[in-house]
């Protein structure tokens, strides 16, 4: 039979229709489930712990599970995080309060934190596990404090603690050591604060089985310079607004001038790991602190050398471009 154009032209219409009516519709591109994370910090003493913090907020890759404070007065600590979460819109983030050291750094972010409201706290070692628990092998444990609320985890539960997904640490000091940014030839590495605050703690972490991604000194030394900061002045919101003022404490209170911003980095790479590729290692503490290479199969992968525009290029635009607000009283002087 031959078709007239017509009637052809009828036909891949009809066939288009039956086509579209029978195919399933193609879904669209799904994001990526957010990465679980839970956060050790010693907040409250040097001030990038705060700065970590607030890139965490402002990242939608990750989904905050809860925060642990650690070490020194980690009752202070949580009293801080909650301040900064509620000032932010997210005091449906938990807090919980980890073991109380005695340390002899300054908690220089004091006045702001004890304006906070005080609100109570469980213990954040009973926390962490729990989560493992019902999460396994789905936790990100980022860890920028002192190793102690960690190695009280591994001595109650070795077993549940590998279940973490990894532990994504700031910490150690490869090939460098403090104030050594890469310019001239390499010196020393040095016993890193981490470390060092508790040596039996991060030799339990280093033996325990668990994938650990290792900032160390030698890539985290990043200096938060005269212009980020300036830029970073230059907008208002809650949270660059407390940032602002929790730095202001930390000047006045050490006499410097430009944080450095070590914790940040860890943050990053459980964010985005391309922000600071890994090298494996087989890491041993020592009884002084050193994280020394040794031979044997790699128990750590070790960034060990700054990428410092692939950092900035990720902190910087969520810093500034977020939007987070709270509604709620944050401080004990509204609550009155």
């Amino acid at each position: 039979m031959k078709l007239t154009f017509g009637t052809a032209a009828l036909i891949a219409t009809l066939l288009l229709t039956l086509s579209s009516r029978t195919s399933p519709a193609q879904p669209a591109p799904s994001r990526p489930a957010a990465e679980k994370i839970i956060i050790d910090t010693d907040i409250g003493d040097d001030i990038d712990d705060a700065f970590a913090v607030a890139l965490a907020l402002s990242s939608p890759e990750v989904k905050i599970v809860g925060i642990t404070s650690a070490w020194g007065d980690t009752d202070l600590r949580s009293r801080l995080l909650d301040r900064i979460l509620c000032e932010t819109g997210r005091a449906d983030i938990p807090v919980y309060t980890g073991v109380p050291t005695k340390t002899m750094t300054k908690f220089t972010q004091k006045p702001w934190a004890e304006a906070g409201r005080e609100h109570p706290h469980t213990d954040a070692v009973t926390f962490l596990l729990d989560e493992i628990r019902h999460n396994p092998g789905e936790i990100t444990l980022v860890a920028i404090a002192p190793l102690t609320n960690i190695g009280a985890a591994i001595d109650r539960d070795p077993a549940t603690f590998r279940k973490l997904k990894r532990v994504v640490m700031m910490g150690g000091s490869i090939h460098r050591g403090y104030d050594d940014f890469g310019y001239t030839t390499i010196h020393n590495p040095e016993p890193e604060y981490n470390i060092y605050s508790d040596v039996p703690a991060a030799k339990k972490l280093f033996s325990s089985g668990v994938p650990i991604y290792m900032m160390p000194l030698d890539s985290t030394q990043q200096k938060f310079d005269e212009v980020k900061r300036s830029l970073l002045a230059s907008i208002s919101t809650p949270l660059t607004d407390s940032l602002q003022l929790l730095t202001a404490e930390w000047q006045r209170s050490t006499g410097q001038t430009t944080p450095t911003l070590y914790d940040p980095v860890a943050m990053a790479y459980a964010i985005d790991p391309a922000t600071c590729p890994t090298t494996p290692l087989h890491i041993e503490v020592d009884d002084k602190g050193f994280t020394r290479v040794t031979p044997g199969a790699a128990n750590a992968n070790a960034c060990l050398k700054p990428h410092t525009d692939a950092f900035f290029n990720l902190l910087m635009p969520r810093l500034l471009n977020q939007k987070l607000s709270g509604t709620q009283t944050c401080t004990a002087s509204e609550a009155k």
